[in-house]
C-alpha cells in the first residue's frame, strides 16, 4: 500500500495493491466482515445492493443479472447475518423472490446467535396486490410480513389469509407506509439486525428519513448503459455522511464496499 500526496487538492491518497490477506468465501473469515453490532438496542438497518460500473442498478431489468459468484456468497452471508429481510413490493415481483433458504449449519449458527433458523422476510407495499401464487408465499418456511398502510390492511387480510403476516405500518398518514413505524414494529418483536436488499425506491425512502445506518454496495465490472436506475431512486434528498468500513475484492474484478453511517461503530 503506497500513499501519495496530491499537491493539488492538498489530499491524501492511498494506492490500494494487491497486498491484503486473500481467503475463500466459505472458510468462515466472511462472517468477521457483516457481523452486526453487539447488544443493539435498536435496529441497524444496513442495505446491500449492486451496481454496474457505470451507476445501474439493473442489468437487462434486474439487479440478479449483474451477480457473480462472490457477490452471491456475500448475499447469502448477509442473509444469514440479519433477523429480518426488508425488501420494497417492485423488487418482490422483478427478482421473483421466494423466502430465505438456510443449510442446516446456518440454522446452527443462528441458533447460536439466539436468531430464528429462518428470517423472514418484510415487503413494503402500499397496495399489497400481489398473485396468491408468488414464489414468495409458496417458496417460503416462513411466512411473509407484508408491511402496508392502514387503508390497505382489510384488503390484505382477505386475499393473503394464512399465508402472510399482514402488518399495519402506516405513521399519521393512513394511505402510506411510514419506514419509522416499520422499524419500530421490528424492534418490538427483537428484529433488530435489518437487511434491507433494496429496490432502489426503498433505499431512496430509507436514505431521506435517515434511517439507513450501513450500504454494502457491490460494484461490477460491468457497463450497462440505458437508462437503468441508481441504486437509490426517488424524489427525497438527503447528505449522510458515511466512512468506509472496509473494501473486498475478487479475481473477476468486483469490488466488494462497505459504509457505515459517520460517529457509529
Amino acid at each position: 500500500m503506497v500513499n501519495v500526496s496530491d499537491p493539488d487538492a492538498a489530499t491524501q491518497l492511498t494506492e490500494l495493491g494487491p497486498l491484503g490477506s486473500t481467503f475463500d468465501t466459505d472458510d468462515g473469515r466472511l462472517a468477521a466482515f457483516y457481523s452486526y453490532p453487539e447488544n443493539l438496542e435498536r435496529c441497524w438497518v444496513r442495505a446491500n445492493m449492486i451496481s454496474s460500473l457505470d451507476g445501474g442498478a439493473t442489468d437487462d431489468g434486474k439487479a440478479g443479472g449483474l451477480a457473480g459468484p462472490g457477490d452471491r456468497a456475500l448475499f447469502s452471508r448477509m442473509r444469514q447475518e440479519a433477523d429480518v429481510i426488508l425488501v420494497g413490493a417492485s423488487t418482490v415481483r422483478i427478482e421473483n423472490y421466494s423466502g430465505a433458504q438456510m443449510s442446516l449449519a446456518e440454522r446452527r449458527e443462528r441458533q447460536g446467535r439466539g436468531q430464528t433458523e429462518v428470517p423472514p422476510i418484510a415487503i413494503v407495499t402500499h397496495a399489497a396486490d400481489f398473485e396468491h401464487d408468488a414464489r414468495i408465499f409458496t417458496r417460503t418456511e416462513v411466512p411473509p410480513m407484508i408491511m402496508t398502510c392502514r387503508e390497505t390492511v382489510p384488503e390484505a387480510n382477505a386475499r393473503f389469509g394464512s399465508t402472510a403476516e399482514v402488518v399495519d405500518a402506516s405513521g399519521s398518514h393512513t394511505d402510506r407506509v411510514d419506514p419509522a413505524v416499520v422499524l419500530a414494529i421490528f424492534a418490538e418483536r427483537g428484529l433488530r439486525r435489518v437487511l434491507s436488499e433494496g429496490g432502489p425506491s426503498l433505499i431512496s425512502l430509507l436514505t431521506e428519513h435517515d434511517l439507513l445506518d450501513e450500504l454494502c454496495v457491490t460494484i461490477a465490472p460491468i457497463l450497462v448503459g440505458g437508462a437503468a436506475r441508481r441504486i437509490a431512486s426517488g424524489s427525497g434528498e438527503a447528505h449522510t455522511r458515511m466512512r468506509r468500513s472496509h473494501l473486498l475484492t475478487d479475481d473477476e474484478g468486483y469490488l466488494y464496499t462497505r459504509y457505515v453511517r459517520d460517529g457509529l461503530g
